[in-house]
């Protein structure tokens, strides 16, 4: 039986599941949130019990991971007697480079090459490596497996992935477009292909991955042929508080009028802009419904731009994928706003794409079809599970791991 810890490790957080693998069946799951501050909070919920909340002080990732450790080994909330129950430790990590085009059981070359990559993702990568680090000294001997949110893009094609800017830059630096929620582009596409009982080879699906942050991805084939994050997650969609596509002259003009240095800029394209930027009012679609709904108009500006874009990458998908059999929406907003799913799919009955208002409004956190019985493309809305994913690669890195090295026993 095998038993997979997964992390997900930011800043200040590190959400955890941990999944009987054999069964796909989460035993427990929670959030240790305000590391380093006061009162850290950690929240968790086992499978068969309430769920519980403790507060205290939690300094670090490595006090983070004890304390997920001490709660799955608790007489009263745990799910098992003996951390060696856990088989082996998933780590969610954002960028991977052109290094891992697939998930890594990690050893000191791949720390290694993780390290390199914190300058293509600064803000997420070092919480990423902490969580390793964490682990490697609570469960030294126990198998940790790193899956990178850009693997499932590294198939693009080069017309897909090189900017147009000096090609020796891209040679230098791997400036390049990477693409992120890799996990949750995989598992969409994968579920919508079994809900269709069609060969995923067959299919063109476009995937929205719709959060604070937010992305599509063109997915042929079961390959992902292009996707809107670029070099960082700052491309594409306008966002709770990033900008997305941007003539990258404006940065440069605002730059030069406001005084700004490169932190400030960035910190005004990720932190300040989005919906946030636009509205002045909130970066959570909730509120930008709710005050849209009011009249303001402003507010209605950012929603309407917000639906745009994504109706915008819907038509440069169909055509760059030469067709389209499926529309996906999932994570946050797409699996809870029928607002924004229909104001999405708005005039594109050209292409084949007709929402049912009945089933679109009954669609919360389910797993379900949306579109009319006459719409030649099906319209779904999937709940994602990036989790089961990386617990799932988790498993058959390990597995690959023992083969070869069985392999190399019998030579």
């Amino acid at each position: 039986m095998m038993k997979i810890l997964v992390l997900n490790c930011g800043s200040s957080s590190v959400k955890y599941q941990f999944i009987d693998i054999d069964k796909s069946y989460v035993l427990a799951k929670g959030m240790v949130s305000r590391i380093g501050m006061s009162e850290s909070v950690l929240v968790h919920k086992p499978h068969d019990r309430p769920e519980v909340t403790i507060s205290g002080e939690i300094l670090d990732h490595i006090v983070a991971v004890e304390h997920v450790i001490a709660i799955l080994l608790s007489p009263n909330h745990g799910v098992m007697k003996d951390k060696s129950e856990i088989s082996a430790v998933g780590h969610r990590v954002v960028h991977g480079g052109e290094k891992f085009p697939d998930s890594a059981l990690i050893d000191k070359d791949v720390m290694q090459v993780l390290r390199s990559c914190i300058e293509l993702a600064p803000l997420h990568n070092p919480h990423n490596i902490r969580g390793i680090n964490a682990c490697m000294q609570i469960l030294p001997g126990v198998p940790q497996v790193a899956v990178f949110d850009t693997a499932f893009h590294q198939k693009m094609p080069p017309f897909a992935y090189i900017y147009g800017i000096p090609y020796i830059l891209y040679k230098k630096y791997g400036i390049r477009r990477y693409g992120f929620h890799g996990t949750s582009h995989f598992y969409v596409s994968r579920r919508v292909a079994r809900i269709m009982r069609r060969p995923i080879e067959e299919l063109k699906i476009i995937t929205c991955h719709l959060g604070n942050g937010a992305s599509m991805a063109a997915v042929k084939g079961g390959i992902s042929v292009d996707t809107s994050m670029g070099f960082t997650p700052l491309e594409g969609l306008l966002m709770g508080t990033r900008s997305g596509d941007l003539d990258p002259a404006i940065i440069l003009h605002v730059m030069a009028r406001e005084e700004l240095s490169l932190h400030e800029a960035n910190t005004l394209l990720n932190k300040h802009s989005g919906m946030q930027g636009i509205s002045g009012v909130s970066s959570d679609m909730r509120d930008i419904i709710a005050e849209s709904q009011k009249g303001n108009t402003i507010v209605q500006l950012a929603l309407d731009i917000y639906c745009y874009r994504i109706r915008k990458y819907i038509g440069a998908y169909a055509a760059a994928m030469g067709g389209l059999d499926a529309l996906v929406f999932t994570a946050g907003i797409g699996e809870n706003s029928p607002v924004v799913r229909k104001k999405c799919c708005e005039n594109l009955e050209f292409l084949g794409i007709q929402i049912d208002d009945e089933k679109n409004e009954e669609a919360i956190r389910v797993e379900t079809e949306i579109q009319t019985d006459d719409s030649s493309v099906k319209v779904l809305c999937i709940p994602t599970n990036e989790e089961l994913v990386i617990a799932l690669d988790t498993k058959r890195i390990i597995e690959e791991a023992k083969e070869r090295k069985e392999m190399h026993k019998g030579l």
